[in-house]
């Protein structure tokens, strides 16, 4: 079971939702966070409220000049990188907006990249490193009304995986967490009813809980992880006859 007391983590997401919850929650343990977002007026809130073990470093993950500046403000040792950047716009083909499903992409997706190319040499440098990915159930299959989204995810996943098998002979663990949803601004956007839906606190507590295990990949709640990845098994002309 991995220790994560006196342990830093950079946690680029933190400023809201499972971000916040889980940077309060990592400093419950003992832990140092180092807490990014693009609203710093949130972070500051964030970090008086954990306290010392906290430090703000602005960011935004859509411009490289950004990234590269926070990079350079982190300390000469990091234990892990946590990625929990997201945005969401409910979007169907039919409606497309390109300008939000482009931004879906660049900050779930790019924005995780954008990091990564400054901490995967980092970590190798250094000899270990903790990596963690925040993909979604919403990432197993193509969603009705989820152009963007389930691209960005998706993608967020299968980076993680990629990294696991390039890295698994350095000492740099990767990690995968898939929620589903999360009350949170994000998912109040959507039309639909929502089910089996986490508050921010719930589903830290089941990533704090994942990050201290060996194991590669963790999605919950678990009863709607288990129905999902049925329907994701299911064979391709069922899965658009019920979804479509």
């Amino acid at each position: 079971m991995r220790d994560l007391q006196n342990k830093t983590y950079w946690i680029v997401g933190a400023s809201e939702g499972l971000g916040r919850a889980l940077a309060i929650q990592l400093a419950e343990v003992g832990a140092k966070v180092i807490i990014s977002a693009r609203n710093e007026e949130r972070l500051i809130e964030l970090s008086e409220e954990i306290g010392s073990s906290s430090l703000v470093l602005p960011m935004d993950v859509t411009k490289e000049s950004s990234v590269r500046s926070a990079y350079r403000k982190l300390p000469r040792t990091l234990d892990g990188f946590i990625y929990v950047s997201g945005v969401y716009w409910h979007m169907s083909a039919s409606s497309w907006d390109r300008e939000k499903a482009e931004e879906m992409v660049d900050v779930n997706l790019v924005g995780a990249m954008r990091c990564l190319a400054h901490l995967v040499p980092k970590f190798m440098k250094q000899g270990s490193g903790h990596i963690v990915l925040t993909g979604s159930i919403a990432g197993y299959r193509g969603l009705p009304g989820s152009v963007g989204y389930c691209a960005s995810k998706a993608g967020l996943m299968s980076l993680a995986e990629t990294l696991k098998i390039d890295l698994s002979k350095s000492n740099i663990d990767v990690q995968l967490l898939n929620p589903g949803y999360i009350k949170t601004r994000l998912t109040d956007k959507n039309p639909y009813k929502k089910i089996y839906v986490m508050t921010p606190e719930e589903a830290a507590q089941f990533s704090v809980m994942h990050m201290r295990s060996n194991r590669f990949q963790s999605s919950f709640p678990r009863i709607f992880s288990i129905i999902s990845k049925i329907i994701k098994n299911f064979p391709d002309w069922l899965y658009f006859k019920i979804f479509s």
